[in-house]
């Protein structure tokens, strides 16, 4: 019997040495399996799970007014940790009490607090440990600069992040046709747009796993660095951009309208030099909402009879002397009444006369008349300017014209007539005033442009000139009896009330039904031409939707005003300026950017520099970067400065400057 137990435990004991063996056996063979078979797999996934490369956002590039201004830039902000791991204990007893001392200056805590929590950081090996965040550039410098923190981040435990901040120096103004651009492809304007070109190459860099969700850098040294991105120069004047926005501003105001826009561009070049979109919020007040004057197509109304002057002289149907008769200011055409403002009529009148005082009834007849037989001719050469489609801007989110064609479905009896008092079409303000624009450039149709260069540093990477849609609308013969008749609209017609001894304008007023088959009507209210009338400048289209028809809806008295304060204010204020291309632009690296203000500030960092002659945005910009907390008044560059040059200043402190 007891020799049978024996051999229960000899076979027991066999069996688990021979299970021993076999586990032993497959770990080895696992063992090898992992460190030859798979063993660069398993030591790239230990790789990616510790080290990870990291992307380095590149610097992206500013967008500037043609004068100079900013109109948008990146700001960088640092948020800086403190690895207490890294250090050696010789160096962190050495050094953090003069470290906590620099830090007690920079940030508003005292060096006891630091000293304290810097300890404690140490003792428990606290690899992530936040120091300071929201700095600036110079303000990170600094810190580079502190005991200890100079050891770098291998021996000073210094760990740096950089976050990149885009802002508007001038605000709301042109806000949404400045735009934006954000994550996953989406955006508006011109940072939408350009966005090739601004936000540059992002660089790489490798960091450690060092806690859950905690990373620093391996080296500081970049595996690639980034590459800024490119400036753009746009088109925009900030002098008349403010004019154009507070003018607009005024007038809603006022007529507590829906929304409006106008938009400024320069005659013989095509270059938007003021755009503003405002639209009312919930609480009354106006915004940037929507680019209006790019994307929103609707009936244009009786400034659409221009159109109709064009071809009626041009095509010899008729001339400015040509007489028709109003009929009480009623006809009927093709069995629909067409009626004039004045319910009396203008009696019988010339051709010219009728369009200075939008006669609805003489347009439409002088139109009609030559053109019912033959409608394609007068479609034709509205097609041949481009406006029945879009116009290809550099600004995506234009608004589709529509312009009805003769034989298509939207084609009726009375599409002809009602189109030469301007229903039955769509453009958009812009569109409109590529028309307007071509009278007052000798006939050239031009592309309205946004952008005039993209720049790196002074080198100039790509130049957008003047595009031709049309290079001649008309005859010379028929330019000049439009621009007459334009002139006349100001001085004897709807827009007498505009006109001005001490400069001369030319233009059309207009007033559109919208929203008609609704059962409370709405108008558009408009303005567009150009001036000086003689030497035309500058062009000018303003919209307002959906005045208080309590105080007023007729294009004359609602957008004619904003346009004469515009052309007002730009013969009387506008200041000496140089050309952009006399004007230096920062490196895009933001390194230089401050480091060339620093030496602006006399190589200190609380001594007040000479801003007098600096371009007021970037001044803005730079003293914020400074700790600074920033109020201006007017435009363009410095004057005066609250804190007098070589004045000491602190943290925070406000500083007023006044622009000129």
């Amino acid at each position: 019997m007891a020799i049978k137990n024996d051999n229960i435990i000899s076979y027991r004991l066999a069996f688990v040495v021979v299970c021993v063996v076999a586990f032993s056996f497959a770990i080895a063979i696992k063992l090898f399996n992992i460190q030859w078979v798979g063993g660069d797999y398993y030591r790239d996934l230990a790789k990616q799970r510790t080290v990870k490369n990291f992307e380095i956002p590149a610097n992206k590039g500013n967008i500037y007014s043609s004068d100079g201004s900013l109109l948008a830039t990146s700001i960088p902000e640092y948020t800086i940790r403190f690895d207490a791991v890294t250090p050696s204990e010789e160096n962190f007893e050495k050094y953090y009490v003069a470290l906590s001392d620099s830090l007690a200056k920079l940030v508003g805590k005292s060096s006891g607090e630091f000293q304290r929590d810097l300890r404690k950081a140490k003792n428990t090996k606290n690899r992530y440990f936040l120091v300071a965040k929201k700095l600036t550039f110079t303000e990170y410098m600094r810190v580079k600069q502190f005991p200890l923190f100079r050891l770098g981040a291998n021996k000073g435990g210094i760990i740096a992040e950089q976050q990149t901040v885009r802002k508007h120096p001038v605000g709301l103004i042109a806000n949404r046709t400045i735009g934006y651009e954000r994550d996953g492809n989406q955006g508006k304007g011109l940072e939408y747009a350009f966005r090739k070109y601004l936000n540059g190459t992002n660089g790489h860099h490798w960091m450690q796993k060092i806690a859950k969700n905690q990373w620093k850098p391996i080296s500081d040294i970049n595996e690639l660095d980034p590459v800024d991105g490119y400036d753009v120069i746009s088109t925009i004047d900030v002098f008349i951009q403010d004019i154009a926005h507070h003018a607009l501003l005024k007038q809603l105001e006022f007529y507590k309208a829906d929304h409006g826009c106008v938009v400024v561009m320069e005659t013989n070049t095509g270059y938007i030099k003021a755009i503003s979109n405002l639209g009312k919020s919930e609480d009354g007040t106006y915004f940037e909402s929507q680019n209006y004057a790019l994307t929103e197509s609707h009936e244009p109304g009786s400034t659409f009879k221009l159109m109709d002057l064009i071809a009626l002289i041009d095509d010899k149907k008729a001339d400015t002397s040509s007489v028709y008769n109003s009929n009480g200011g009623l006809v009927m055409i093709q069995g629909r009444p067409v009626k004039d403002s004045n319910h009396h009529g203008y009696g019988i009148a010339s051709l010219a006369k009728g369009f200075e005082v939008s006669s609805n009834t003489i347009l439409v007849q002088a139109t009609y008349k030559a053109y019912k037989n033959n409608p394609w001719q007068f479609i034709n050469r509205i097609n041949s300017y481009g406006l029945n489609k879009k116009q290809g801007l550099q600004i995506k989110g234009e608004g589709q014209p529509i312009i009805p064609q003769p034989g298509s479905k939207n084609w009726y009896g009375t599409t002809l007539p009602w189109m030469a008092f301007g229903y039955g079409v769509s453009m958009t303000p812009l569109q409109s005033l590529s028309l307007y624009n071509a009278v007052a450039n000798n006939g050239k149709m031009l592309k309205p442009i946004f952008v005039s260069e993209i720049k790196e540093w002074n080198k100039t990477i790509k130049k957008y000139d003047p595009q031709v849609i049309n290079p001649k609308i008309c005859s010379d013969e028929t330019l000049l009896k439009v621009r007459k008749v334009l002139e006349n609209v100001v001085k004897n017609g709807t827009g007498k009330g505009l006109y001005s001894a001490d400069f001369s304008m030319a233009g059309k007023t207009g007033t559109a039904q919208v929203d008609y088959n609704k059962a409370e009507m709405s108008y558009a209210s408009s303005f567009v031409g150009y001036f000086p009338a003689d030497q035309p400048k500058y062009s000018c289209i303003v919209v307002v939707h959906n005045p208080d028809k309590s105080k007023g809806y007729y294009g004359a008295d609602v957008a004619g005003p904003v346009f004469k304060r515009i052309a007002q204010k730009i013969f009387t204020d506008v200041p000496s300026t140089n050309k952009f291309k006399n004007i230096k632009l920062k490196s895009p690296k933001q390194e230089v950017l401050y480091r060339e203000f620093e030496k602006k500030s006399q190589g200190s960092t609380n001594l007040m520099p000479n801003l007098e002659g600096m371009a007021g945005m970037d001044a803005v910009s730079l003293l914020e970067n400074l700790g600074l907390k920033v109020t201006f008044t007017g435009v363009g560059k410095v004057k005066k400065q609250s804190i007098n040059p070589g004045e000491a200043f602190k943290k925070n402190q406000i500083i007023t400057i006044e622009l000129s």
